[in-house]
Order: structure tokens, then C-alpha cells, then sequence
């Protein structure tokens, strides 16, 4: 039994593949596949997926681009981790995704220079911003208690190879933080995409993406609509 009580299989509408969600643990949101389709791919990357949940992202990008060498989750809940995990079971992608269960600040050396690209859908908030969920494993999804922006840019520029991307969405607000943190770790923002939803015209989201030690000049993509 793949299944747990309270537990659902959702269909990702690529090749048959699905996902298994929890209603009572934090459900992925469309902002996660619209990272998974935003981000760039090239044939042949090893891919990390930080903060990764449920694992909607690394395994939607995975379905997305057959040519993926390899996809490495990392979540520190134990609950989402292990979802994530059944799901890699239930797919029969047992040697193509990976899942661990831990926080990405304790991500060993020699996984330095290991990923041609990082994706990551983080905790939108800063930490003591507004009010926070009291269930404890959404207010982790949501808040920046368990890792912030600046500690996931950070890690990201060590674990990316020279010339490797890292893709990630954000609230607008947010904007010049993540614009600053990626520069200020020798990751040059190149991509930028926002977002509306709606009937809104005021995007709530942006979507960048960066490379590693690598002058590029930045481009605006044409604003979607969610």
C-alpha cells in the first residue's frame, strides 16, 4: 500500500506520472510547476530541488526533460520527505530521483560543484513577517524558520558547478533581496519572469533564474497570467 490515511494520488498529465499529497501536511501550489517550466534545461543535468516538499518540483521538471541525469531532493520534514520518497517508489523512478531527508545547511562538502542546476520554491516569508500558520509544518513551508533566502542562495552558489543555474520564485516583494543575495554570491540573475493572477494586473510572483560566475546580460521575459 502506497497510500496512507488522509492521503491522495494527483496526476501530474505527463506520461502517467502522479504524486502522492497529504491533505493535512502542506499541498504544492502552481507556483511550483510554473517554476518547473520556467527553469532552463540543458541535456544531461544533475538537478537539486531544495526545500522540495512533496517533490512536486524536481519530479515535474523530471517529467518535463527526459534527459535529466539526476534529480536530488532535499526536505527537512520528515512527513513530507516521506511522501516524496513513495511517490519516487509508486513511479518506478527509483534511479533517477532522489530524496533526503534533511536540512540543506548540513549538505556535505562533497556535494560541491555537484549540480549543473538548483531548483527551489522557498519559504516565501521572513521569519517574525505577519502573522504564521499555527500548524508547524505549514508555518515551515511558509515562514523562514527551518532556512532563509539568504542561507538558500548561499548554499546553492557552493553546490552549483561553475556556470550552473539556479532557478527560483518568490513573492515581488521580495524582488531585491533575491536580486542582491544571488549577485552579492557571484550568481548573475539572467532570467526574470512575473506573474499575475486573475484578473489582477499587479504581478504577485517573479521567477529568476541565474548562473553561476558567468556575465550575462539580464532578460525580461513577457508577464503570464496563473
Amino acid at each position: 500500500m502506497i497510500l496512507k490515511e488522509n492521503e491522495t494520488l494527483e496526476d501530474l498529465l505527463i506520461d502517467g506520472l502522479k504524486i502522492i499529497q497529504n491533505i493535512n501536511l502542506y499541498r504544492f501550489s502552481s507556483d511550483a510547476v510554473l517554476l518547473s517550466k520556467f527553469a532552463s534545461y540543458k541535456k544531461g543535468d544533475t538537478v537539486a530541488d531544495f526545500c522540495a516538499g512533496s517533490g512536486i518540483v524536481g519530479m515535474h521538471f523530471y517529467a518535463l526533460n527526459k534527459g535529466v541525469n539526476r534529480v536530488d531532493g532535499y526536505e527537512i520534514q520528515r512527513e513530507l520527505a516521506d511522501t516524496f520518497m513513495r511517490s519516487i517508489e509508486y513511479n518506478g523512478l527509483e534511479d533517477k530521483i532522489f530524496c533526503y531527508n534533511m536540512p540543506i545547511q548540513e549538505i556535505g562538502k562533497e556535494k560541491n560543484g555537484e549540480y549543473s542546476l538548483i531548483l527551489c520554491n522557498p519559504p516565501y516569508k521572513k521569519k517574525n513577517s505577519g502573522g504564521t500558520n499555527p500548524e508547524g509544518h505549514i508555518a515551515i513551508c511558509r515562514h523562514e524558520i527551518a532556512v532563509t533566502l539568504d542561507e538558500i542562495i548561499s548554499v546553492s552558489a557552493k553546490k552549483l558547478k561553475h556556470g550552473g543555474r539556479l532557478a527560483m520564485c518568490q513573492r515581488v516583494e521580495r524582488l531585491t533581496d533575491m536580486l542582491e543575495a544571488m549577485r552579492r554570491n557571484k550568481i548573475e540573475p539572467y532570467k526574470l519572469q512575473f506573474v499575475t493572477s486573475g484578473d489582477e494586473q499587479k504581478p504577485y510572483l517573479f521567477l529568476v533564474e541565474g548562473v553561476k560566475g558567468v556575465c550575462r546580460q539580464l532578460t525580461v521575459l513577457e508577464t503570464i497570467r496563473n
